[in-house]
């Protein structure tokens, strides 16, 4: 791609996702949602393949009919209060129907079906770029709008979410796939506490995206992209080897590591909200997706030699990034070690 349209993509991105969560109107924020979709679009398309070309018609068409609905919301609102002002959200309808909109954007469940589709079809880094950088600007109008959100079809969403994120990733072989039930299932927790608690549900998508970059860099630099590269990454790095591993297991939300922190701070805060049958629920649920982050755990450490393993080998080169080397292995350490940092 060449440098002056590289330079105009990226300059899309920013400016659209800094548009949308700097504005207090409306309309500013629908702008800048849709500067970032259309500069992401051939991002999307690099490849030219077939696949790519699904995954862009895909992602443009939710995108769309989520930003129709996002303008159906606002124009609603204006008309039953004359205020345009983003904080100012106070129609119940409208309400419901921009959450709806924002989750879609995110691929939070019911509209969830986007999201696999379009991360199987693009590459690494642009996988990496859809679940983190893309859902900063929704997640950051939700939470502007939190005070005014139905309460109920938040945890309706928030619990599909979780399900589906848990039920999804269990029969995946694709790592992009089962990223994406991931991502799922993590947009789920956020959306749930996001009435109750805002400052929580930040801190768990900002967790996320901290534990998911690193990943997403290192399945990249080791070319790994289903569950048998993934049993044989030893032939790579087998330090790298170790640390997918315990990635995945922060991620799932395990107690020594990182990724158990904003899930005990929101199952904490259900608790205090008296929902406890809602964390309990929600407890319950996670335990779906530890299950296909174990299976992950235990192709990449426990099918290593001496032990054969039941898949040929793929042998590869090795790829050395150090650029890449200096960012992936202080964020791989923050998303494994942070627990002791918790106030609990």
């Amino acid at each position: 791609m060449p440098t002056t349209s590289t330079m105009m993509i990226i300059l899309g991105i920013t400016m659209g996702t800094t548009m949308a969560i700097s504005s207090h109107h409306w309309l500013m924020a629908w702008m800048g949602l849709e500067m970032n979709m259309l500069a992401i679009l051939p991002i999307i398309s690099k490849p030219k393949t077939l696949r790519s070309t699904e995954a862009t018609t895909k992602y443009f068409l939710t995108q769309a009919i989520a930003s129709a609905l996002m303008l159906l919301a606002s124009t609603m609102n204006a008309w039953q209060t004359g205020n345009w002002d983003i904080t100012q959200l106070s129609d119940k309808y409208s309400t419901t129907i921009m959450s709806i909109s924002l989750a879609m954007k995110m691929g939070a469940s019911p509209a969830h079906f986007w999201l696999p589709e379009v991360m199987q079809g693009s590459t690494l880094h642009t996988a990496l770029l859809i679940t983190t950088w893309q859902k900063i600007a929704p997640i950051t109008l939700m939470y502007m709008i939190s005070n005014n959100t139905p309460p109920t079809v938040l945890m309706t969403i928030g619990i599909l979410s979780v399900l589906v994120g848990g039920l999804g990733g269990i029969n995946q072989t694709q790592l992009r796939k089962m990223m994406a039930y991931s991502s799922i299932n993590n947009i789920g927790w956020t959306i749930t506490t996001m009435s109750m608690s805002p400052n929580i549900a930040m801190i768990n998508i900002m967790t996320y995206m901290m534990m998911t970059t690193p990943m997403f860099l290192i399945l990249s630099t080791t070319l790994t992209k289903t569950l048998q590269d993934a049993s044989t990454t030893w032939t790579t790095s087998p330090t790298t080897t170790y640390i997918i591993a315990l990635l995945m297991l922060s991620t799932s939300g395990l107690p020594p590591f990182t990724g158990f922190a904003p899930k005990l701070l929101i199952l904490n805060e259900l608790v205090t909200q008296k929902l406890t049958t809602m964390a309990t629920l929600m407890a319950l649920l996670s335990l779906i997706s530890l299950l296909f982050y174990l299976r992950i755990a235990y192709l990449i450490m426990m099918l290593t030699p001496p032990t054969t393993t039941p898949s040929s080998t793929k042998w590869r080169c090795q790829h050395n990034h150090p650029q890449l080397a200096t960012i992936m292995v202080p964020m791989a350490l923050t998303s494994i070690l942070l627990i002791p940092a918790i106030p609990y």
